[in-house]
């Protein structure tokens, strides 16, 4: 159970049981680094203090060690999460538009995607609509401009964030990926081209975090 300091010392972890009352969403645990003993405890620590279970970069094979204690347990291989809800979430009468530069950013985004769907979101997944092919961005146009909220998600230069944002009137999250050849050193081209965007309205988070970009997407369509 949890203490009255509000989380739960498990000595190699402090789980934070208040978090549902802070953020609105249970605390979400980043899995590696982590020993599966490890995992099965905080996740049985979160379960017995009723808090749903996100599990971020989580492992095929460390799902599966999971699985056979936690039967509920739902996985997603290419966002690469767990998860369980205890309650249907209500859903946000919000969109949040998710879009892809390429087919090769599509387990980032779907990082951003599931996050954002069971934290309560609905999403609209636009993927494949990058620059070196822009019609194929404005035919998505009306249903970008629906969107409370876009995150987009792109490696190589990273230039779709900032004519999505030019486009619409909505915030848009802009998620640099490690796709690309030498001179993109790992998403370092674009995060740099992001973050120097001349588009207003526009807000950037780590490289590959795809799951940063759906939480930051769900307090604003909230």
């Amino acid at each position: 159970m949890a203490s009255q300091s509000g989380f739960c010392d498990l000595g190699f972890a402090k789980i934070d049981t208040e978090r549902l009352k802070r953020k609105g969403f249970s605390e979400v645990i980043y899995c590696p680094g982590k020993e599966k003993s490890h995992l099965k405890v905080i996740v049985s620590t979160l379960l017995k203090n009723k808090q749903d279970i996100l599990l971020t970069r989580l492992e095929k094979n460390k799902f599966a060690f999971l699985k056979s204690s936690f039967p509920r347990l739902k996985y997603n291989a290419i966002a690469r999460i767990g998860y369980f809800v205890q309650k249907p979430k209500f859903k946000k009468p919000g969109i949040v538009a998710v879009v892809t530069a390429g087919t090769s950013d599509i387990p980032v985004a779907e990082e951003a995607s599931m996050t954002l769907e069971i934290l309560g979101n609905k999403v609209n997944r636009l993927y494949d609509v990058g620059v070196a092919g822009v019609h194929r961005l404005m035919q998505n146009l009306p249903a970008l401009r629906k969107a409370n909220v876009i995150i987009v998600v792109a490696g190589m230069e990273g230039a779709l964030a900032s004519l999505v944002s030019g486009l619409v009137k909505s915030p848009v999250i802009a998620v640099p990926t490690s796709t690309g050849y030498g001179a993109n050193f790992h998403g370092l081209a674009a995060l740099l081209t992001m973050l120097n965007s001349c588009s207003p309205g526009i807000t950037v988070v780590n490289i590959d975090n795809g799951f940063g970009a759906g939480y930051f997407a769900n307090l604003i369509n909230k």
